[in-house]
């Protein structure tokens, strides 16, 4: 899967590359992580659009892509149909994001990424593949939580192989720490889960810290969780495992009342 730079969203015109937010200035690396400031989830990067991919946008971004706007979104209506919602913040190159939504045609997935050539991409997998329970909001997912999805409503949220930041000092710029764990918590439905992937060893155990000490959260094992059948295992992360690398996943779920 290709790194997420999410490591770190209806009724305006579809959502277009030049709608998303600015790069960071250069020069702004050593500052203070944005959770310190104004929670942030995502580190915006450079990357090359291809021409396939922009026209993506112009072929099926009106069918998949869902504008940002400061207020809650009707899901049936986006999607529409009634079925559980899963949030996944960070898709990447979309790989992983449409094979669970194949596999798991009942439920519906608000993916969230802030970088282009991501956005194309998934968009001409969901156009050529008739991918139907895609949306993609093409946002920082924090303001997405925070004005397009009521506290309660998702039935779960994935956040797979987000940025590690492998520097001890830009560890705090990680985008799993204790206010954005807290924050997805409160957006998810009793009975909702939360699954997070990462092949760095010192975020994972970060994550089993952070995650353990949400108290609206249980962990479904005594550490770390078998993969789950629905996360496929993709290019970048058997090239890991091939070199002997780890890969750890955290399942955890907001118990019902």
């Amino acid at each position: 899967m290709a790194r997420s730079l999410q490591s770190g969203p209806v009724s305006q015109a579809p959502s277009t590359p030049h709608d998303l937010p600015p790069a960071t200035p250069p020069g702004q690396d050593d500052k203070p992580h944005p959770l310190h400031r104004r929670l942030k989830s995502f580190v915006k990067r450079g990357g090359r659009t291809t021409e396939g991919q922009a026209k993506a946008y112009e072929d099926f971004g009106p069918q998949f892509l869902l504008p940002y706007q400061q207020a809650p979104l009707d899901f049936d209506a986006a999607f529409g149909r009634h079925a559980p919602t899963v949030l996944e913040i960070g898709f990447g190159m979309g790989e992983a994001t449409a094979h669970i939504a194949t596999v798991l045609p009942g439920t519906n997935f608000l993916a969230c990424e802030v970088h282009e050539p991501g956005v194309g991409k998934l968009l001409k997998r969901c156009g050529e593949q008739g991918i139907g329970n895609i949306r993609i909001v093409a946002h920082d997912a924090v303001e997405v939580l925070d004005h397009m999805i009521r506290p309660g409503t998702l039935a779960g949220v994935h956040v797979f192989f987000p940025d590690p930041w492998h520097k001890k000092r830009h560890n705090k710029r990680r985008l799993l720490q204790t206010p954005f764990v807290h924050k997805l918590a409160e957006h998810l439905a009793p009975g909702g889960y939360l699954h997070c992937a990462t092949d760095w060893q010192p975020y994972a155990e970060q994550m089993l810290e952070v995650l353990g000490a949400e108290p609206l959260l249980r962990n479904t094992a005594n550490d770390y969780a078998p993969k789950p059948d629905y996360r496929p295992l993709t290019k970048f992360e058997n090239r890991g495992l091939k070199l002997g690398h780890g890969v750890w996943d955290l399942v955890f779920v907001k118990p019902r009342e």
